[in-house]
């Protein structure tokens, strides 16, 4: 009978150089414990519905149906949240737009701001006699009426509804501002309105060349550029009404 140092030293030589008859035979326990594995699983998943009763798969159905509503009925109320936040962000970017063209507008009517575009440039020069006050006076209410969005004067004053006209010891004054012939008015608008508004019959244009002897040209031009700008004045006393 072998010593037990003998045989244990035996099975470490075994262990450490297999036979070609022992890696097969651990091979084939790896594949079939593999196989087991998987059968067990297999079969734990065939299990899952395998062997109930036709009222719990009912139920099961029932609760499956039940999600798939809730679920439905959930996109549905997700794509009308977003329908509204789109709508009301449209909205809202269409009111800030108005209210910037609103701006733009009243801006350019208060003549606070450098403007330019089409329009007419009309130089009146003395002649025989002085040119009077209200002839410059009717030749800016007739530009307006004809609708002209902005009026310079002599590339000094920016002509708006609170401009005044005087004369002051024989000089014309507009807003303070003294000017000397030639005058010269440059209007943005239509260029044919603007000047068929101005040249009729009995027009400013005619009184200017007829009764004061004046010579006027009016050319029409692509671009008149409007650059002197009004400041507005602070209101010290007056505020906003409740609500607006």
């Amino acid at each position: 009978m072998p010593e037990p140092d003998d045989a244990r030293a035996r099975v470490r030589a075994a262990l450490s150089r297999p036979s070609r008859s022992q890696v097969v035979v651990a091979v084939l326990l790896a594949v079939l414990g593999f196989a087991g594995v998987a059968q067990v699983r297999s079969t734990a998943l065939d299990d899952t519905y395998d062997g109930r009763r036709e009222e719990d798969l009912i139920e099961i159905l029932n609760a499956l149906t039940g999600t798939s509503d809730r679920a439905r009925r959930e996109i549905a109320r997700l794509e009308e949240d977003r329908r509204e936040l789109q709508t009301s962000s449209n909205a809202r970017l269409a009111a800030i737009q108005q209210g910037e063209e609103q701006l733009e507008t009243l801006n350019i009517l208060a003549g606070v701001v450098p403007v330019s575009g089409p329009g007419i440039r009309i130089t009146v020069t003395e002649q025989v006699t002085p040119v009077r006050v209200d002839r410059l006076l009717d030749l800016v209410q007739e530009l307006r009426t004809a609708g002209a969005e902005a009026i310079e004067l002599n590339d000094a004053v920016r002509l708006v509804a609170q401009s005044s006209f005087q004369e002051v010891e024989g000089v014309i004054e507009v807003d303070g501002t003294p000017l000397e012939s030639p005058y010269v008015l440059e209007a943005i608008g239509d260029p044919g309105t603007l000047e068929g508004g101005v040249r009729f019959l009995s027009g400013p244009v005619a009184a200017l060349e007829n009764q004061d002897g004046a010579g006027v040209d009016i050319d029409q031009v692509d671009e008149v550029v409007v650059e002197s700008v009004r400041q507005l004045p602070r209101a010290d006393f007056a505020e906003p009404a409740q609500g607006q």
